[in-house]
């Protein structure tokens, strides 16, 4: 915890990966701004692990969705110091079924969280980090989902699909940055063992989905996070663009 890497933005940090991702940043030296949209006590949670390991973290509610809510979060997370970083975390499924039968109001959710969120996030994250507006540079790490190649028929194409506009986001913002000190990455996490899936109707959905993996089960949040942390770390130095499988060979 002596190293002092700056402020890292995690959203949806108060469960699953997030919250994996939040704590090992903090234990690798980052200042953490644990973001999320309404479970306030496990973020506090969060944030009381991260301390008694000796940490720096602050609990910010805010729903990515919201263009007010972003920029309340931001501005929070800067009394902490500067910004160093930004994990694209925040997403939601919707209940599992069949393109036929999703509702305009799953979409438009699953839509405003997982794509609206992560630009507007984006976007205030290179106000601040670009060389080019006085900031200091640094990485972005957008979130995306092993189910953007593979379509999740019958499950939630929509999901797939909003993950998918995230591998595109990564592509695009990278090139956009590349001269500006800003590395744009993805991190593309396969069959995890979080509680989205009892969100989205299956709790036992991780045991039904494991055989289908290569490697015969689920990752760990804190494996998840562990591929973040490289791509944030200068280990990842010349990745830019791309988005790292951890699939499990799925």
């Amino acid at each position: 915890m002596s190293v002092d890497r700056g402020v890292l933005l995690v959203t949806g940090a108060g469960r699953g990966i997030g919250a994996a991702t939040a704590k090992a940043a903090a234990a690798a030296g980052y200042a953490v701004c644990v973001n999320y949209a309404r479970d306030a006590a496990a973020a506090a949670g969060v944030v009381a692990a991260i301390e008694q390991a000796g940490g720096r973290a602050v609990a910010v509610q805010g729903d990515v969705a919201v263009e007010a809510d972003v920029l309340r979060v931001f501005e929070a997370a800067a009394a902490l110091g500067p910004l160093a970083g930004l994990v694209n975390n925040a997403g939601i499924c919707g209940p599992i079924g069949r393109v036929a039968d999703v509702s305009a109001e799953t979409l438009e959710a699953v839509f405003r969280v997982n794509v609206l969120g992560a630009f507007l996030c984006a976007r205030e994250a290179v106000r601040r980090l670009s060389t080019a507006r006085g900031g200091p540079g640094g990485v972005i790490v957008n979130i995306s989902s092993g189910a953007a190649s593979r379509g999740s028929a019958g499950e939630f194409v929509w999901y797939a699909a909003s993950k998918g506009a995230i591998d595109s986001l990564t592509i695009g913002l990278a090139k956009e940055v590349a001269g500006e000190g800003i590395r744009v990455v993805g991190l593309a996490p396969g069959l995890t063992d979080t509680d989205i899936h009892a969100a989205a109707g299956e709790p036992g959905r991780v045991a039904r989905m494991v055989s289908m993996v290569p490697l015969g089960r689920a990752a760990s949040p804190d494996e998840v996070a562990g591929q973040v942390l490289f791509l944030l770390s200068d280990a990842a130095a010349y990745c830019h663009g791309g988005t790292l499988r951890a699939t499990g060979g799925l």
